[in-house]
């Protein structure tokens, strides 16, 4: 992105951040007409919510820049859920250049939409000569709606001054979304990570949206803006039009379905902030109870139904891709725990989910197993008997036997069936979304093709960039093709056996994994 190769291997993410910011930041304001634009206030859907301030941003256009609001089209609708499902929803869209007043139209009916609700404006700009962007300014639009009714279906229209989706030739220009119900009940969610720009991509999002489910879960490397992933300066390849172009290919499932996403090492951006997560903050609205949202505003949780969902940065402590490395100070893992034990003490919660994306067991030739993640985290899965661990990164589908204290525990053959409470965690990587292929060192086995082996040579990242050889016994379904998770969970009453029913979909339709997670409900 503009710092001399030699010069970013040894500096931070926080360091190269200021020294693009010393640099292009005198260009720019040599250049003049820079203006500075600040956040408009957001809202809820009623009065109570609050709206997540923007850090403020430069761009080069006149101040008095004016386009014609009718000739600009919103685009990029994309959904999160707040911090309570039930009640809480974010809608964020983006328009290709600055328009005056934009709001959200919200109601019960396509026919309802008499609440208009000011929207907060999050501007983007990035210099020329940051990789391959060229002087360009995003403009990325948020509404945070509060105080909603649980297990209602709601419809929303994304307009500004010119442009009123309430209009009856712009209806067709309508989403609509649909809150956590208030008690338990069977969903469905789907999940993946590693998606980019491309058509399969494009596939996959397609057949998500006819999984129908409640949420999808992004585990990481969301669009590619820098292909690189090193998280540092010296990523030239970096495009911040690519978002312009991943925010249009995913707005088919992600303006109806929350797209709930967690940060990988392709989502660090050195330009924008000090974290390397500035440019992420201005495109995602994401639930900010974590430890410390200003710093790691990838890592949070949520509850839908009986399942609790916890999202990670394992940015922080990877050894593999160390830009990050170390940004909490520990405060990540402290979270994490205390996370934990609260959902493991609550009488409504069955399931414990997490996702993030580094892996702590896969064997692609690529990544393989992130040591940091095994130190870190593997001992509080284990100890708090986590159900479910999805991560990405590497680019295929594989999943574990059920795995504890670093051993196999149990054999866990498609269709199997896993005992957290007993036996142990499952973990599964779904980092086939969308970009190029890794490669397995042993050869696929999936359902309808099922080929076991004993053993698998693999590695285990280290500090310094030191890789450890490690066989395996625990890899027990590889498939090297693009693919993505669903998961679909099943209420019991107290005492009975609830479910997690685990199925590998390619991007085919085909299945290529199915089994189960049980454990006794509350």
């Amino acid at each position: 992105m503009g710092v001399p190769e030699k010069l970013a291997e040894r500096m931070s993410m926080a360091e190269q951040h200021e020294y693009l910011r010393a640099r292009f930041s005198r260009r720019t304001m040599i250049r003049g007409g820079a203006v500075t634009l600040g956040a408009v206030t957001g809202g809820a859907f009623i009065p109570g919510g609050t709206a997540q301030a923007a850090v403020p941003t430069q761009r080069t256009a006149s101040a008095t820049e004016e386009v014609d609001g009718a000739l600009v089209a919103p685009f990029g609708r994309h959904l999160a859920f707040g911090g309570d499902p039930r009640t809480e929803m974010t809608v964020s869209w983006q328009v290709p250049v600055a328009v005056k007043n934009p709001f959200i139209r919200i109601g019960a009916s396509p026919w309802d939409l008499s609440r208009k609700i000011e929207a907060e404006v999050r501007s983007l700009y990035t210099p020329a000569g940051v990789g391959a962007s060229g002087d360009h300014t995003q403009y990325y639009l948020h509404a945070q709606l509060a105080h909603l009714r649980p297990g209602r279906t709601y419809y929303y229209g994304v307009g500004h001054d010119g442009f009123d989706p309430a209009e009856r030739h712009l209806l067709g220009t309508l989403g609509t979304f649909t809150t956590a119900p208030a008690r338990s009940e069977p969903f469905t969610f789907t999940a993946f990570g590693d998606q980019g720009v491309s058509y399969h991509a494009l596939a996959n999002d397609s057949l998500i949206l006819g999984q129908n489910p409640a949420f999808h879960l992004h585990a990481g490397d969301i669009a590619y803006g820098d292909p690189s992933g090193a998280g540092k300066t010296t990523d030239t390849g970096y495009d911040s039009r690519t978002w312009d172009q991943f925010l249009y290919q995913t707005e088919s499932v992600a303006k109806q379905i929350p797209w709930m996403v967690s940060y990988g090492n392709h989502d660090m951006e050195a330009w924008y902030s000090p974290n390397g997560y500035g440019g992420e903050e201005a495109r995602w609205t994401l639930p900010d109870n974590g430890p410390d949202p200003e710093n790691l505003p990838g890592v949070y949780s949520f509850v839908y139904g009986n399942t609790a969902i916890i999202s990670l940065d394992p940015n922080d402590i990877s050894f593999e891709i160390p830009a990050n490395l170390g940004i909490s100070g520990g405060t990540q893992t402290k979270w994490f725990e205390a996370q934990l034990k609260k959902f493991r003490a609550c009488d409504d919660i069955d399931f414990v989910i997490v996702f993030f994306h580094h892996c702590a067991y896969c064997t692609s030739k690529a990544h393989a197993s992130e040591g940091g993640v095994r130190q870190e985290w593997v001992p509080l899965f284990d100890k708090y008997q986590v159900d479910l661990v999805i991560n990405g990164h590497n680019h295929q589908y594989e999943r574990t036997d059920v795995i504890k204290g670093g051993e196999v525990t149990k054999k866990l053959p498609i269709g199997g069936t896993a005992y957290p409470e007993t036996e142990g965690v499952v973990y599964v990587t779904a980092g086939a979304a969308g970009r190029s292929l890794y490669a397995f060192t042993a050869p696929d086995s999936y359902e309808g093709n099922e080929n076991e082996v004993d053993s698998v040579s693999s590695f285990i990242c280290l500090k310094d960039g030191a890789r450890q050889p490690e066989t395996v016994t625990w890899s027990r379904v590889r498939y090297l093709n693009y693919s993505f998770l669903r998961v679909d969970v099943t209420p019991a009453s107290k005492g009975r056996y609830t479910t997690l029913k685990v199925q590998g979909i390619a991007e085919t339709g085909d299945r290529i994994d199915h089994f189960t997670v049980a454990r006794r409900a509350k």
